[in-house]
């Protein structure tokens, strides 16, 4: 398992109580002081994770064993059907989506999925989405607004693909076409940022009703390294740019950018995934619960207004 800077500590302590319990296991001398040891542990874990960098965050959602969206389709609902293409130009595998089954009720769920290994990250193109991709999940969401499904979108991208051909293409159309046709949409979104959130390639999948956003996820109009190239002119920065971007979730929520901070499990979701998916699958259950009884006209004038609202600031 991949070990974060700011864990080897944690993980050195781990090491040293497990080879004590081993050495002593039968030796009930040492069990007084084993159990002084495990609380020591836990306390240098709480220090740890309550002091945690913007920079440090960042690294915790980009860690190669946090749950990526096929993983919450499998774990929080059943019945998933995935559904291919954008019929125009191809099927592209930086988006997953279809129809799913989550406590009862029926979702069509969209996610950006960036693979777990080498093969799976080239094949899913490290999570970054092409023009179709985002024609993709475009077209599962009027699908959804034609059975009058609710719709869940799950952001884990690093940015919208930067190539030549994507470009070509159209992205940047692709992008802001989104973001019109998803404020017009007829029913339910329910947004939560699990990962990455970054730049144009998050956007275009992220107008909701309600933006939920895991604790130690990131959502930024450009990636630190990004930032820093710009503003710095050198990418090493990247620590000071991450913190002055102001993406981690409890900045967000003061900005009013994001509606709900979804908990963590202690030091990130890739340590107790599976607290993670019962979070997010009460986080999706909790919303719907408040949007199924709102009619769709104020829906979107609801969903209008709390997009416009972003942004304001006064002078003093």
């Amino acid at each position: 398992m991949e070990i974060l800077p700011h864990e080897k500590q944690v993980y050195e302590y781990i090491k040293t109580v497990a080879h004590l319990k081993k050495q002593n296991k039968e030796n009930p001398l040492f069990t007084e002081e084993i159990r002084k040891l495990e609380q020591k542990l836990e306390k240098l874990k709480q220090e740890t994770y309550s002091a945690l960098s913007a920079w440090e965050r960042i690294l915790i959602a980009r860690h190669s064993s946090r749950p990526h969206t096929i993983d919450y389709i499998k774990n929080i609902g059943e019945n998933f059907i995935e559904m291919s293409g954008d019929r125009c130009f191809s099927d592209d595998h930086s988006i997953i989506g279809g129809l799913i089954k989550i406590g009862g009720q029926k979702f069509m769920v969209i996610g950006q999925e960036k693979g777990n290994d080498t093969e799976s990250r080239v094949y899913r193109n490290f999570g970054m989405l092409n023009p179709e991709g985002f024609r993709k999940a475009l077209r599962l969401m009027k699908i959804a607004e034609k059975f009058s499904l609710p719709i869940i979108s799950f952001l884990d991208s690093p940015g919208a693909f930067p190539g030549l051909e994507a470009e070509e293409r159209g992205q940047g159309w692709a992008i802001a076409y989104n973001l019109r046709e998803m404020a017009r949409i007829k029913t339910p979104i329910i947004v939560a940022i699990i990962g990455e959130g970054c730049s144009g390639g998050a956007l275009g999948m992220g107008v909701g009703d309600v933006v939920g956003m895991l604790e130690h996820a990131c959502y930024s109009v450009i990636t630190p390294e990004g930032c820093a190239s710009i503003l710095w002119k050198d990418a090493a920065k990247k620590v000071e740019a991450a913190h002055a971007l102001k993406l981690n979730s409890e900045n967000l929520l003061d900005l009013k950018v994001i509606d709900v901070i979804i908990p963590e499990p202690l030091g990130g979701a890739h340590h107790e995934p599976q607290e993670a998916y019962v979070q997010v699958k009460k986080f999706i259950l909790e919303q719907w619960a408040t949007l199924k009884n709102i009619p769709s006209d104020l829906l979107i004038e609801q969903r209008y207004l709390k997009f416009r609202q972003m942004g304001q600031y006064s002078e003093s």
